[in-house]
């Protein structure tokens, strides 16, 4: 992927649904302008208490966790990123304040139940 100098390229990708659970997250290419504020949708429909998670996969690399919330309102952060769980709006939008050309890839929320004692364990479901 060729950007401009000061140019922001965001790809967002859906991580399907399964079992009646459901993800949808802002979709298509974002381009922003070097310092501009950043915002990626991320809301989910689960009949489980679920974990959220936001991936990154910069361009020749593989996809890297980048956030992660398992609890009500729990807030993480990573690289500038910052993502709340918000069980109430059923969310977990990432947002940064500043981005920078290094922040140019493919972002991906994903999310897995947190059922105890299912065979095989919880993963993430795609």
């Amino acid at each position: 992927m060729k950007c401009s100098p000061g140019v922001v390229t965001v790809l967002l990708l859906l991580l399907g649904q399964t079992h009646g659970d459901s993800l949808n997250q802002t979709e298509g290419q974002v381009t922003l302008s070097e310092e501009a504020f950043l915002t990626l949708n991320c809301t989910y429909s689960t009949t489980w208490p679920p974990t959220l998670f936001w991936y990154v996969q910069y361009l020749g690399e593989g996809p890297q966790l980048l956030l992660k919330a398992l609890t009500d309102k729990e807030k993480g952060s990573n690289k500038g990123f910052e993502a709340t769980l918000d069980k109430t709006s059923r969310s977990f939008h990432l947002k940064k304040g500043s981005v920078q050309l290094s922040d140019s890839a493919v972002y991906y929320c994903a999310l897995s139940d947190t059922v105890i004692g299912t065979a095989g364990g919880a993963g993430c479901k795609l």
